[in-house]
């Protein structure tokens, strides 16, 4: 195709195709991205052209992403980071640090590299690890609220790092590590004032006037991240830390909501043009060279780092399977990574090399570690065994509440899983004076619906161990509303080999997890939405259409 308006096109439709083949293979599509900027740029093809258009929107595409990095990032959350998110968060960033910058020395690489490298290897992309948990309905789950909490503390972390290594731009890196600190205390405490002032008396009203249109919004939203992003590149931060704060200052307004779902959109089409500028730029000559170094950095992210977050997990009172279900969401690098690395190409610190390196690291865990996390219960049970050092003899977080006793003798109904869905099931089975005994292995939730005087054990109801220890002989029904349906086989599994006579009920929230659960024999199978939506109907259309009272 000829003309720049040709090239976007085409581009476009190879990146949607590519990704459609990586949707098939349950990968994050920015590997597509990638894949399509080394195919279209240079090195093969070559049909691209249009360097500097592209740049300039992959440019804009990292505000963007940045500045919706700062929305989600609204004070109150950020007061609420639970103490064991922080610990493990900040844990995890020292040792990984610290290791992998001894290691990457060790390599051969100068101490710059290896210390952006070091700092890149402990960022893990909280787009990616929010859409599998997501998927896998364990957003709210024990282990999906703790990996939620250390990624918010790694976001944090990859602002401040870019503040601190742009600030050492504007020394030529020659300057005293005092006068550094000075300097970058000096901005960092205009920046705060400044903000504290726009963010109490300007941008509110601001933001009103702006909300009366959407389309206004919208456009002062991209135009405020993109503003400050350059003003904090003029201020000596970087474009990144400029777009963070932007986007932190709307964080509190009744329209951050509103805004995030606008911009979001923009983001992904504009982050495309990142990733395709990335593959387009790869010096395949001096990529070869860096596969060895990124065969041992991935296993060091894709090993390396869950073991520690195991580690700090276990030495603070967790389980295992707690430590290790958190610690695969660590398994990987994420986008900000690759854009901390280019920032430091674009300072003058390193060269293209530890954008290579990175970038292959960048693949490879991404690719290995989306599918630990889909099939982590598998892979936990196999596992389990080999990881009894990372789980004390009394891990007291979790036991206080494995020791409270609230059995019944006699059951009517097991609830397994007490999420939103299960507890409600649960109560309502106890309303309608039934015996219930729900099981859970979440101990917040555990507590939290015994003081609503339902008796729940505390356990993994998958384990052969604990089901012997259930009331199951005389016990009428079995409703799991677990959302795994791997783990709903091992219940199955397990039920048969304990002959339970009882009758099972399981939950399915989609069709293909009904058609898995009929091939597994189950006799009653729920569906949620769609019972949700059938009753929606019957009490709309009572509404509606009332029956005339009959003479």
């Amino acid at each position: 195709m000829h003309g720049v308006f040709g090239e976007f096109a085409l581009l476009l439709l190879m990146s949607a195709a590519a990704g459609a083949m990586l949707l098939w293979l349950r990968q994050p599509v920015l590997i597509a991205y990638i894949v399509i900027g080394i195919v279209a740029g240079p090195a093969v093809l070559g049909v691209v052209t249009a360097h500097d258009q592209i740049d300039l929107l992959a440019q804009v595409g990292v505000a963007v992403l940045l500045f919706v990095v700062g929305l989600k990032l609204e004070l109150q959350h950020i007061r609420h980071i639970g103490p064991v998110a922080l610990a493990t968060g900040l844990g995890q960033l020292a040792f990984t640090i610290v290791i992998g910058f001894l290691i990457i020395l060790a390599m051969g690489k100068g101490w710059m590299e290896a210390l952006y490298v070091a700092v890149a290897l402990t960022f893990s992309s909280t787009i990616i690890i929010v859409k599998l948990l997501s998927d896998k309905r364990e957003i709210d789950s024990l282990h999906g609220r703790i990996a939620v909490g250390f990624l918010i503390v790694q976001d944090l972390a990859v602002v401040i790092a870019m503040m601190v290594m742009s600030a050492m731009r504007s020394d030529g890196g020659e300057g005293s590590l005092l006068a550094l600190a000075g300097s970058l205390s000096l901005r960092l405490g205009i920046a705060v004032i400044g903000m504290y002032l726009l963010m109490r008396y300007v941008l509110p009203r601001v933001v009103d006037r702006m909300a009366r249109s959407q389309e206004l919004l919208l456009i002062f939203a991209i135009a405020w991240g993109t503003g400050l992003a350059a003003l904090g590149e003029w201020a000596g931060f970087s474009k990144e830390a400029g777009a963070f704060l932007a986007g932190f200052s709307l964080a509190s307004t009744h329209y951050r909501d509103a805004i995030n779902a606008r911009v979001t959109g923009i983001r992904d089409f504009l982050l495309l043009f990142f990733f395709i500028d990335l593959g387009a730029k790869l010096d395949f000559s001096t990529l070869g060279g860096e596969v060895w170094p990124a065969v041992v950095l991935s296993l060091f992210v894709l090993i390396g780092n869950p073991l520690i977050v195991m580690a700090i997990m276990g030495y603070m009172g967790y389980r295992r399977r707690t430590g290790f279900l958190c610690g695969l969401t660590v398994a990987q690098i994420s986008e900000f990574s690759i854009i901390f690395v280019a920032m430091g190409i674009s300072l003058g610190h390193i060269d293209n090399g530890a954008l290579g390196l990175t970038t292959l690291v960048g693949l490879v865990t991404i690719a290995l570690s989306t599918y630990m996390i889909l099939y982590s219960h598998p892979l936990y049970e196999r596992l389990a065994p080999w990881l009894v050092i990372f789980e004390r003899k009394r891990p007291f977080r979790e036991l206080a509440v494995a020791t409270e006793r609230h059995d019944l003798r006699e059951v009517d109904v097991i609830v397994f899983g007490l999420g939103r869905y299960g507890s409600r099931l649960a109560l309502g089975l106890k309303k309608a004076e039934l015996k219930v005994l729900g099981v859970e292995f979440d101990p917040e939730v555990v507590r939290s619906l015994r003081r609503q005087g339902l008796p729940v054990r505390y356990g993994d109801g998958i384990a052969s161990e604990f089901l012997e220890s259930l009331p199951l002989k005389d016990t009428r029904w079995v409703v799991s509303t677990l959302p795994d349906m791997a783990s709903n086989r091992d219940l199955l599994r397990g039920l048969r080999e304990l002959h339970f006579a009882g009758e099972v009920a399981v939950v399915a929230r989609e069709e293909l997890d009904g058609a898995f659960l009929e091939k597994l024999g189950v006799p009653v199978i729920l569906y949620p939405m769609r019972n949700a939506v059938d009753y929606a109907v019957e009490t709309l259309t009572t509404i509606i259409h009332p029956k005339e009272d009959k003479p």
